[in-house]
């Protein structure tokens, strides 16, 4: 069984300059699709988000990552220029070390997660706990 990654990044080159696991699925969404509107559908989002986010990496560097044709009779598209496929490999780089030396770190520790896909138990406030007559000390020794 294939384990989940165990660190999710974001990159910060500069003030509201940054790359996280979101711009990056959705390069590799526009890569494998050549469509915008197609890699939002993929990762449920709308397609204002996906142009907000396409927005903001093409205003973080002084290259864009992403070329888009006009619509039209054959409908528009979108490509991913040589720096976003830069980009894409670049932080799955970073992404497979920084995991690998998690996952040797972090082994006995892993090895204890709860792996069942169980809902969190219900949690009560301190304050109901005392309206039904439980004190807060009850169960401490």
């Amino acid at each position: 069984m294939k384990q989940a990654r165990l660190i999710r990044f974001r990159i910060d080159f500069a003030e509201n300059s940054n790359l996280g696991p979101g711009k990056i699925a959705l390069l590799e969404g526009i890569r494998a699709y050549g469509s915008v509107s197609e890699a939002a559908r993929r990762m449920d989002i709308s397609y204002r988000r996906a142009w907000l986010l396409l927005d903001s990496l093409n205003k973080s560097f002084d290259v864009p990552t992403t070329v888009n044709s006009v619509g039209g009779r054959g409908g528009g598209g979108a490509e991913v220029t040589p720096f976003g496929v830069l980009l894409i490999e670049r932080y799955r780089e970073v992404e497979k070390k920084l995991n690998d030396v998690a996952g040797e770190c972090l082994k006995e520790i892993r090895a204890r997660a709860n792996r069942r896909s169980t809902t969190s138990a219900r949690r009560v406030s301190l304050s109901k706990k005392r309206r039904r007559g439980a004190s807060p000390t009850q169960g401490t020794a």
